[in-house]
């Protein structure tokens, strides 16, 4: 896990990398300065030393050399690392953009990516990331556990962890940066093992013939197949186990969220911190030249500012996690005719403890979903797990903090970890944390595809907890969506936001 790590945020200057050297075409307000806050080139113009007096040549061909050498480390990425001069909040957002990508967790950042890899030119589409939080301290992202499974009850939600699980399984071909060092995610290769009781035995086992079925590998157990391949397991109230034979296992959420937007970065995609508040469609005279049901303009609030500035854009993709629901109500509640249809993702606050117990399982420990609901996972090698559990429906916790509550371990998590596992009665726990859910309230499945109303914006989030694994192939399909109208790569249509005006469910019953 990345939690409690600070990372430099950073993203690339308006003097762009194109064919291994830095153009420094600055656009717009403070063109004029150069990337150390003083001086810098004359907009659209490259960067110049101003000459020396001849009789000062040889005095000053050292120290202006030194300087030259200075800046270009600190614009140019290689194995010393990025330790640029100045941060993403002094970068003031474009006046236009061809796409704009609202959140920059690893969904947002890998749709832009993807946007880019798949687009026919080099440096074609201008795409834009805004991130209200460059220091991600309340990302889902980064707060995750870093799981990934093929363990689900829905044919698209298989489709897309199986392409997602390829994806990471190859991440330098895709998200390797030249001159950077590889990408490495950490992944630790451990199936998940769900548990079923008597009345959750039929729902497994049709889970398990669908996910065969899509070309997942996994396994059927026995309750006495599953005491001897695990022997600390309390098997007596288990009627069947499903356990993920590859492709499972978890991960480091920052690693990918930041291999995905410096790959993107590396690609020509834009960055910019600020918060989308509102859209801007067409004007009554503008009507004749665009549609009305068209996104003009994104408004985004600015940094410790409440100046709002104007984006113009030709598509909008939402990819705002947990507060995608929100932003939408926010974004149209001034339109003509009021607020569209609200879009049924929330937040919901779930809690991550960790713990250590000597005594409990080694290194052939499982992503383990216990009947209850509780899970756990190894964390390192030392005799120390993750774990936690969703609330009852209805009884969830205020959004409002991440505090973590600590009697919810004492008193819901515990127990049942403890009857499942009886090394973990004497477990002590370390940490632990709190982090959101993009819930969809609706039917607890991912949304994917164009706004039912907004014809030029493109939502994808509601994930429910899968929202990490999946986003290499969930920003692959809104890709493809945006720039061909359709998705080839894998068939997730029935994703498209449509299914919730209709009032059609898709429902995921493998929920953790």
């Amino acid at each position: 896990m990345a939690v409690g790590v600070v990372w430099r945020q950073w993203a690339w200057p308006a003097g762009m990398l194109r064919g291994g050297r830095a153009l420094w075409a600055l656009r717009g307000p403070g063109a004029g300065v150069g990337p150390r806050g003083r001086g810098g080139a004359a907009p659209g113009r490259s960067l110049r030393v101003a000459a020396p007096r001849s009789s000062d040549v040889f005095r000053e061909l050292g120290p202006a050399l030194s300087r030259l050498g200075q800046t270009l480390r600190e614009q140019l990425p290689g194995p010393g690392g990025w330790d640029p001069q100045w941060s993403p909040q002094s970068c003031p957002p474009p006046e236009q953009a061809d796409v704009v990508v609202v959140g920059g967790g690893v969904v947002g950042w890998a749709v832009a990516y993807w946007l880019k890899a798949l687009e026919n030119q080099q440096h074609g589409m201008r795409v834009l990331v805004v991130e209200r939080d460059p220091t991600y301290s309340r990302a889902s992202t980064v707060l995750s556990v870093g799981g990934i499974r093929q363990q689900f009850s829905l044919p698209e939600n298989i489709r897309l962890s199986l392409f997602s699980a390829a994806f990471l399984r190859n991440i330098n071909d895709y998200l390797w940066v030249p001159n950077e060092p590889p990408v490495d995610l950490q992944f630790q290769p451990s199936g998940y093992l769900f548990l079923a009781s008597q009345r959750g035995a039929a729902t497994l086992e049709a889970g398990v013939k669908l996910q065969r079925q899509e070309g997942a590998k996994v396994a059927l157990l026995s309750p006495s197949q599953l005491k001897a391949k695990f022997p600390w397991i309390n098997t007596e109230d288990v009627a069947v186990a499903s356990y993920g034979l590859e492709n499972e296992g978890w991960f480091d959420p920052w690693s990918l969220l930041n291999a995905f937007r410096r790959k993107a970065m590396s690609l020509g995609v834009l960055s910019c911190v600020g918060e989308a508040k509102s859209f801007i469609t067409p004007t009554e005279d503008e009507m004749q030249l665009m549609a009305r049901d068209r996104v003009k303009y994104v408004n985004v609030r600015l940094p410790d500012s409440p100046e709002q500035q104007p984006i113009a854009c030709a598509i909008v993709v939402v990819a705002a996690g947990a507060w995608s629901g929100e932003l939408l109500a926010t974004a149209t509640a001034s339109l003509p005719g009021g607020s569209l249809a609200p879009l049924p993702i929330q937040p919901r606050k779930r809690y991550v403890y960790m713990w250590h117990c000597p005594d409990g399982p080694g290194l052939e420990c499982p992503f383990l979903i216990d009947t209850s609901g509780a899970y756990f996972r190894r964390e390192g090698i030392a005799g120390n797990f993750l774990g936690g559990m969703s609330p009852p429906e209805g009884d969830e916790p205020d959004t409002g903090d991440l505090e973590v509550d600590h009697d919810f371990f004492q008193e819901q998590v515990w127990p049942r970890l403890a009857h499942r596992v009886p090394p973990f009665q004497t477990l002590k726990v370390r940490s632990s944390w709190a982090g959101y859910y993009d819930y969809n309230t609706f039917d607890q499945n991912g949304v994917l595809g164009r706004h039912p109303q907004l014809q030029n914006v493109f939502v994808v989030g509601g994930f429910s907890g899968h929202g990490l694994q999946q986003a290499p192939a969930a920003g692959r399909a809104a890709a493809e969506l945006l720039l061909h109208g359709r998705c080839s790569t894998m068939d997730v249509g029935r994703l498209a936001p449509g299914r919730l005006l209709h009032g059609e469910p898709l429902r995921e019953a493998a929920i953790v």
